[in-house]
């Protein structure tokens, strides 16, 4: 069992996808509503955090990502045909430059 989750509600259209990609044995109910779980590390967990400041987790310790990371999941997901994809997705999803200067530190810009 996992520390935390990522909750990818679905629509028709990926739900197709999911299906496509013979994954649709891992959709689960979610509060009424059709989703894939996505299973994250605490580690990959501070990561989203510090890449998506405004994501929060709910009592289940599950989080929905904003509209551009939940794309970039469901692609990886889709590329990988599985749901154990964090250690990827994360890389894609996690910018630690993000929002800094190119003449940041350890650059030797000045």
């Amino acid at each position: 069992m996992a520390d935390f989750y990522i909750n990818i509600f679905l629509d028709d259209e990926k739900l197709k996808k999911l299906d496509g990609a013979g994954l649709s044995g891992e959709v689960k109910e979610i509060d009424g509503k059709k989703a894939l779980q996505v299973e994250v590390t605490k580690k990959e967990k501070k990561k989203l955090v510090k890449g998506f400041p405004d994501l929060t987790f709910d009592d289940s310790n599950a989080c929905v990502l904003p509209e551009e990371g939940e794309n970039t999941l469901m692609n990886v997901i889709m590329d990988i045909k599985m749901l154990d994809v964090m250690k990827v997705a994360i890389i894609k999803l996690y910018n630690p430059l993000a929002g800094r200067d190119i003449e940041g530190r350890g650059t030797g810009g000045g």
